[in-house]
């Protein structure tokens, strides 16, 4: 039977335009295997993983005259090798080279006439390495049934598990009519499974008042993301060419993790204060007024607790929490690194999902790689909002904190690649994964040129209050 696509997926997928495509996507820096990691490899282990990913082989088919929302069907023409695609370097290929290939792909937008999701391998980097680097429509994932498909290609053991043989049967392409008389049966039930859906959750609230304080929490939490008004003027809000520049910074999670504890702060914290230093000297560098209480307000979502009490039973991506909206303004006129760090943690703490934040140590139980789908979660919450109540989108997950591999070769590094808002220049990826912190930077290509420098500033920030805290 086929899907329609639920409220918040026609939007993302009506969302996009030429120069703000709304994909979700990574790079992932492999090492060298006996033999390397060849595309048949690749091949193979996605192919494993698909039952897992269903809509990975479904395409978007819009309703005649557009009536009702769009639906899943399965593409029956599905080609695997015209999804995952090869490229190279010029050997022996720089990591600067990489990210330019990856901002090149990243401008390109989606085929809509199949499955919404690319992937590449890119060999030719020095070392012997590889990388993969995927794009997928951010209505494709909605991290609960749907799971990006960097989290189930990643295993935790060089061997990779034997899936057995996957006989795949697509199921056939309904007609016109047949999108048309679905419209108007869904509008008939419309009324009657609201009204199930209401007594369903009246039932579930009285039989569980802890998860009605919760819910209640969550919309004050919420509300009060409403409630900020309008971003503070910044030149990191202005119009998004399609054009991209994609630079990457990374650093030891143990220096984040010794500054939590000498500040008693959260590692979620300490990266928002990283950022906001990195962002007051580019903002410098560049001549820009900077007063004193000048802030940069940014949408950073947080990733909560799962309920431990879950029995897993709502399908596939069960495990992963939620992720709540969280607005925060980053003091980027404070002079002093240690200030605008307490400043972060007073504004995160006094949010009521702060209690519950994933730490880093709990997503070594979930299975898979969860990062690339925390990621898009993250950015489905932050696209629920107008992109004129923040100036750019953070996104900081956890990744498992023991390596990993794909297809036998060992996960070197991993970055996001977060998309562009609309009027929104940049966007920050940050993830942590078996003792490092990655940050992927995506920027606009007319309006950045100079992202480069902001990597180093990160560094540079970072170092600024290691100084600090000795």
């Amino acid at each position: 039977m086929d899907a329609r696509l639920s409220a918040a997926d026609a939007a993302f997928y009506r969302l996009e335009n030429t120069a703000t495509p709304m994909y979700v996507g990574s790079l992932a820096i492999l090492g060298p295997p006996p033999g390397g990691l060849s595309y048949q490899a690749l091949l193979h282990t996605v192919e494993q993983r698909l039952p897992q990913i269903p809509r990975y082989r479904q395409k978007v088919r819009e309703v005649t005259m557009g009536l009702a929302r769009p639906v899943w069907i399965d593409d029956r023409d599905f080609d695997i090798t015209y999804h995952i695609r090869r490229s190279a370097l010029p050997s022996p290929g720089s990591d600067e080279q990489l990210h330019d290939l990856v901002a090149r792909l990243g401008s390109r937008p989606l085929d809509r006439s199949r499955p919404l999701w690319e992937m590449y391998l890119v060999e030719g980097l020095s070392e012997g390495r590889v990388a993969i680097y995927t794009k997928t429509h951010q209505s494709l994932v909605n991290g609960m049934s749907a799971l990006e498909i960097g989290h189930v290609i990643a295993d935790r053991t060089e061997e990779p598990p034997d899936f057995g043989e996957d006989i795949w049967i697509p199921g056939r392409e309904p007609g016109n009519a047949a999108l048309l008389l679905g419209a108007i049966a869904d509008w008939i039930a419309g009324p009657r499974q609201q009204l199930g859906a209401l007594g369903s959750a009246v039932a579930g609230a009285v039989t569980n008042a802890g998860e009605l304080v919760e819910a209640g929490r969550r919309m004050a939490d919420i509300a009060r993301t409403f409630a900020r008004g309008i971003a503070p003027s910044s030149p990191l809000n202005t119009t998004v060419s399609r054009n991209r520049r994609f630079a990457v910074a990374a650093g030891d999670l143990a220096d984040y993790r010794s500054l939590r504890t000498r500040y008693d702060c959260d590692v979620n914290d300490v990266v928002l204060a990283v950022i906001a230093g990195a962002l007051r000297n580019w903002l410098l560098s560049r001549g820009e007024p900077v007063t004193p209480t000048a802030t940069i307000r940014a949408m950073a979502p947080m990733s909560v607790y799962a309920d431990p009490d879950s029995d897993g039973s709502a399908g596939p991506g069960q495990a992963i929490s939620a992720v709540a909206p969280f607005l925060v303004d980053l003091p980027v006129g404070e002079g002093n690194a240690v200030i605008r760090l307490s400043q972060i943690a007073h504004a995160t703490e006094s949010h009521s999902t702060a209690a519950s934040l994933v730490d880093a140590r709990t997503i070594v139980t979930l299975s898979g790689f969860a990062p690339p789908t925390l990621h898009a979660m993250g950015i489905r919450v932050a696209t629920s909002f107008s992109a004129r109540q923040f100036n750019l989108l953070v996104t900081n997950v956890p990744g498992a904190q023991a390596q990993m591999y794909v297809a036998g070769s060992e996960l070197l590094e991993t970055y996001a690649v977060p998309p562009l808002l609309n009027n929104q220049v940049l966007a920050i990826g940050v993830t942590s994964y078996n003792g490092r912190l990655y940050y992927g930077i995506n920027a606009d290509r007319d309006a950045m040129s100079d992202v480069d420098l902001l990597a180093s500033l990160l560094v540079e920030s970072l170092d600024e209050l290691l100084e600090a805290a000795r």
